[in-house]
């Protein structure tokens, strides 16, 4: 059985000599959920950016089974992976919800009928789909969180991505979108800050700092370790 992600001694230097990633190698099995936790600038959203070859470093990633290596597959490998950057509005750019969660299906060459089967499909899932008529710049940051994943979700991705999908939200939100993540039965890694997530909704945590893996294991018991998350900016939650 393929992992859903492999990645194998993957670093990556800025244009400016900042070196991001140094020798990282992660294997995520189908439907695990995954947390990616460190101070800022341990390279986390470097490495969310490779998994559908926004960057290209040195190394191999394959998404089930596919390499990024291979030009042929980057088109495929971006339809699986789900990408949720950290600020909604840099996905929603269309007049209303329909036209943001119908674009990646539109661009994909699909039949009419079955786009609007996916924009409601997808707005169902994110419990948004009285919404789909709105203008997404009038909605609040929760709810255009929401609309952001109902976009990705549209192209029935094998993978979801997400840049620290709670940051900014007020805690009704916060708890709606976390409710939200771990009914979704797809593989996840997410980036985050939030410890508190990471507890209740991650399994499995691997922490970065400077580029590197410096622990990968059982949250609950990563989380027992407050030299470790102390000597990286980290901190259990109470």
């Amino acid at each position: 059985m393929h992992h859903s992600i492999e990645i194998n001694h993957l670093s990556y230097q800025y244009p400016d000599g900042q070196q991001a990633l140094r020798d990282i190698s992660l294997f995520i099995a189908p439907d695990e959920k995954v947390a990616l936790v460190g101070p800022n600038g341990a390279g986390k959203s470097t490495l969310l950016l490779h998994l559908n070859g926004i960057l290209k470093g040195e190394g191999e990633i394959k998404v089930c089974g596919l390499s990024l290596s291979d030009p042929r597959n980057l088109a495929k490998v971006r339809a699986m992976v789900g990408m949720v950057f950290q600020a909604p509005d840099d996905q929603l750019f269309s007049p209303t919800v329909y036209d943001d969660v119908a674009y990646g299906p539109l661009y994909q060459g699909l039949p009419l009928k079955e786009v609007d089967r996916r924009v409601e499909e997808a707005l169902k899932v994110v419990r948004m789909e009285d919404y789909i008529h709105r203008v997404s710049h009038h909605l609040s940051l929760g709810e255009k969180k929401r609309i952001a994943i109902a976009t990705v979700l549209s192209m029935h991705p094998e993978v979801l991505a997400l840049d620290e999908p709670t940051s900014g939200l007020d805690p009704r939100a916060r708890r709606s979108l976390i409710q939200f993540l771990e009914d979704l039965p797809m593989t996840m890694l997410v980036s985050t800050h939030d410890m508190y997530m990471v507890r209740e909704l991650f399994p499995r945590m691997v922490i970065m700092d400077e580029g590197k893996i410096v622990a990968d294991g059982e949250t609950a018991w990563l989380l027992e370790d407050t030299v470790l998350l102390e000597a990286h900016g980290l901190e259990a939650p109470r």
